[in-house]
C-alpha cells in the first residue's frame, strides 16, 4: 500500500485550493458579472457630432454619456433636431462621432477600420428600419436569413423556427415583399434582426409607416423579444405610445440628454415632449 508523504499532501491541498479559487472566479465573474442582468451592452462617453464648419456648424450631439443595459428596451425621444437619430446612428456604428467613444459588447467601435466594423455590425447588431429595407427578389424566408447568408453561416434551425413562430410568419415564408402587407414586411424585418441573436437591436421609428393596429403588433413583438428572449433593444421614436412599452425613456434636447426616466405612461411621455418643444 502506497503512503502519501507530507509534501505530496501539501501539493494536493494546494491543487484543491487552486481549483476552488478558479471555480469561484468562473462562477462569480463569468456567469454573474459578464452575463448578469444590468450589464452594459452599449456604452458611450463624451459623444459629440458636428456637421459643417465655422458659422455653418451644427452641433447635433454635445458631450453625451449613456449606458444601455442588457435585456432592456430603451426608447430615445426628443423634438425634431434634438439629436436622437444622430445618437442612434453613432451607437450603431453607422456614423462616426466628432469626439468621444462607443463600445458594443466590450468592443470599442469608434476606432475600428471599416472592414472590422462591418463584421461587428453583422455579428453583434440587428437593425429594424421604418422603411423595412427588404430585398424585393427574395422570399420572406430568404430575407430573414439574409444576414447569416452574407456571413456564410447556417441558421440554427431550432432558433429559426422559434423566431418565425414568434413573428407569426409560418404561412408567409415563400411570399416576396410585394405580396406582403406593411405589417407583415415589418415582421420579416423583426425576424431578420433577431435571427443572428445580436448583442443589441436598433429600431429606427419601427412603426412610422404602419397604422395604429399593425404598429401595436410590431411593438408587442419588440416587447416579447426583450421579455422572452432577453434581447437588448434601442428604439428611436417620436410616438409616445411606442415609447410607453420601454423599460427606460431617454429624452434629448439640443444634442444633450435632458431627462432619463424608467418606464413612463403614454400621457407622461406626451406631456414631457410637449414641454421640451415649448421650451426650445
Amino acid at each position: 500500500m502506497r503512503t502519501t508523504t507530507i509534501p505530496e499532501r501539501e501539493r494536493l491541498d494546494q491543487a484543491s485550493e487552486t481549483l476552488a479559487l478558479l471555480e469561484h472566479e468562473f462562477t462569480s465573474r463569468s456567469l454573474f458579472t459578464e452575463r448578469g442582468p444590468g450589464r452594459a451592452v452599449v456604452t458611450a462617453r463624451g459623444l459629440s457630432r458636428v456637421y459643417g464648419k465655422g458659422d455653418a456648424a451644427v452641433h447635433a450631439l454635445r458631450d453625451v454619456d449613456i449606458d444601455i443595459a442588457e435585456g432592456r428596451l430603451t426608447a430615445i425621444m426628443g423634438p425634431s433636431g434634438s439629436g436622437k437619430s444622430t445618437l442612434m446612428h453613432i451607437l450603431a456604428g453607422l456614423d462616426q462621432p466628432t469626439g468621444g467613444r462607443v463600445s458594443i459588447d466590450g468592443v470599442e467601435i469608434t476606432r475600428l477600420k471599416e472592414k472590422r466594423l462591418t463584421q461587428l455590425r453583422r455579428d453583434k447588431i440587428g437593425f429594424i428600419f421604418q422603411s423595412f429595407n427588404l430585398l424585393a427578389t427574395l422570399t420572406a424566408d430568404e430575407n430573414i436569413v439574409l444576414p447569416l447568408s452574407l456571413a456564410r453561416r447556417k441558421a440554427d434551425e431550432a432558433w429559426r423556427r422559434t423566431v418565425i413562430e414568434a413573428v407569426g410568419l409560418q404561412d408567409r415564408l415563400t411570399h416576396r415583399p410585394a405580396e406582403l402587407s406593411g405589417g407583415q414586411q415589418q415582421r420579416v424585418a423583426v425576424a431578420r434582426a433577431l435571427i443572428t441573436r445580436p448583442a443589441v437591436l436598433f429600431a429606427d421609428e419601427p412603426t412610422g409607416n404602419l397604422d395604429s393596429r399593425t404598429g401595436g403588433e410590431v411593438l408587442d413583438l419588440l416587447r416579447r423579444s426583450v421579455d422572452e428572449f432577453g434581447q437588448t433593444v434601442i428604439m428611436v421614436t417620436h410616438d409616445a405610445n411606442a415609447a410607453s412599452i420601454a423599460d427606460r425613456v431617454v429624452f434629448l434636447k439640443d444634442g444633450g440628454i435632458e431627462l432619463d426616466e424608467d418606464r413612463m405612461t403614454r400621457d407622461a411621455i406626451y406631456d414631457t415632449i410637449k414641454t421640451l418643444e415649448v421650451t426650445r
